[in-house]
């Protein structure tokens, strides 16, 4: 007996230290540690580097070429008349130098690209934050479950006790008894479910942190999830802050520089090649050619080739406008959508907590009090628990419910 107290005693204390030490993570620390640890992220902060080095090298010019050969020189067996028809050696080296306003219009396309792809990344950065939120919520949500679960729990225990020492007596049913144990036992297994979903939630929300996925850790007890509406929402909020709608903009911006580009091609490229011969007969004197040459692409034949790429590409950008545009329409829709349904749902919700519930929690330690003065049976407790527990059950959807609107409404505001 003197051990079994001990070990009760050593329980006691070590339980609350390991509960204590346990890393506590609040709903900002998470997105903090989705925002810089999280492989998508990581991927889109080298795609934008990639972006970036294209523009250093957008203004190179192409590679001069050099090269080395013979220049009017007779073929063999040809009878010579004078040292000078030997013909001479050449050496020549040409560069293609590119058009500067060509230069120009690649780099402004390259670095719209780089800003695209940074779009991007805060778009699939919104998208992970609204993820972790909805696990985050998750978890507070399936706490309150597990809280009512355990409560409901211990009421039936209690109920099944009290049924098993007045059976003897004959102030109570066989039948009774074991029903009480049948709800007993249908509560330990949604015990059981609850808290697995809660492990499943923390595994998913250590991925998206890149973190092992067995970390266990607790989360703030204390927060208080409510839905704040945006005074300002409007179109031209969203169009300021809503990240896909600032990549469609800079996709926009950027094919009106590929197409500025693309009309450059009417402009000339330059060439210029130096040959320097140098005779085998030591009678001739050293020789040289110069040549710069211009390209002409507004010929009919070639000038084809960049003013249908221009049209193409025009139409393509009057698309992508209208597309924008009908998203833009279909954004400020839904999210004023969303209020009115979070408003409603959140009355709905506090005429649970502060009507429904109430009322039904009375109805069970009435019906509780009468079995205990033998006024009552049973079955009317476990109607009175099970009417209760449906109700706390339809409460716990309906947050969740809640919830995981605030958390698309707080995604499409990206607040």
């Amino acid at each position: 007996m003197y051990s079994i107290k001990i070990v009760f005693f050593a329980w006691l204390f070590v339980t609350p230290a390991l509960v204590v030490g346990q890393e506590i993570l609040t709903i900002d620390q998470v997105l903090q540690e989705v925002s810089q640890n999280n492989p998508a992220i990581r991927a889109l902060d080298s795609r934008i580097k990639s972006s970036e080095a294209k523009v250093e090298g957008a203004g190179a010019w192409m590679a001069p070429m050099v090269g080395a050969g013979t220049f009017m020189t007779p073929y063999p067996g040809a009878e010579l008349m004078t040292d000078s028809e030997k013909g001479s050696w050449m050496f020549s080296a040409e560069q293609e130098i590119p058009n500067p306003s060509k230069i120009r219009a690649k780099k402004k396309y390259f670095a719209s690209q780089s800003a695209i792809n940074l779009a991007e990344q805060d778009m699939r950065l919104n998208q992970l934050k609204a993820r972790a939120r909805d696990l985050y919520y998750g978890i507070v949500v399936l706490h309150k479950k597990l809280g009512y679960q355990s409560e409901n729990n211990m009421i039936m225990q209690n109920m099944k006790k009290l049924a098993e020492i007045r059976y003897p007596y004959n102030q109570g049913a066989l039948g009774q008894v074991f029903k009480a144990e049948g709800r007993l036992y249908e509560t330990e297994n949604m015990l059981l479910m609850t808290e697995a979903e809660i492990q499943s939630n923390k595994t998913a929300l250590n991925a998206l942190m890149n973190r092992p996925l067995q970390t266990d850790f607790q989360i703030d007890t204390t927060l208080e999830i409510r839905f704040k509406p945006l005074a300002n929402l409007d179109t031209a909020y969203l169009s300021g802050n809503r990240s896909d709608l600032k990549q469609m903009d800079r996709s926009i911006l950027a094919m009106e520089y590929n197409i500025n580009q693309m009309r450059k091609e009417a402009k000339p490229d330059f060439r210029i090649r130096f040959e320097h011969m140098l005779p085998r007969s030591q009678m001739m004197p050293n020789q040289y050619s110069m040549m710069g040459m211009l390209s002409i692409p507004i010929a009919p034949w070639s000038s084809g080739m960049y003013k249908s790429e221009v049209k193409a590409m025009s139409f393509e950008q009057e698309a992508m406008k209208k597309e924008r545009e009908s998203m833009l329409t279909e954004m400020f829709g839904m999210t004023k959508g969303m209020e009115n349904s979070l408003m409603n749902m959140e009355r709905q919700l506090r005429n649970y907590k502060e009507k429904i519930l109430p009322a039904l929690r009375k109805n069970l330690q009435v019906s509780m009090l009468s079995y205990q003065e033998n006024k009552g049976d049973l079955n009317t407790v476990i109607d009175g628990w099970e009417a209760i527990n449906m109700a706390q059950m339809t409460y716990i959807e309906q947050m969740q419910l809640f919830y995981k609107m605030i958390v698309d409404y707080e995604k499409n505001i990206e607040r």
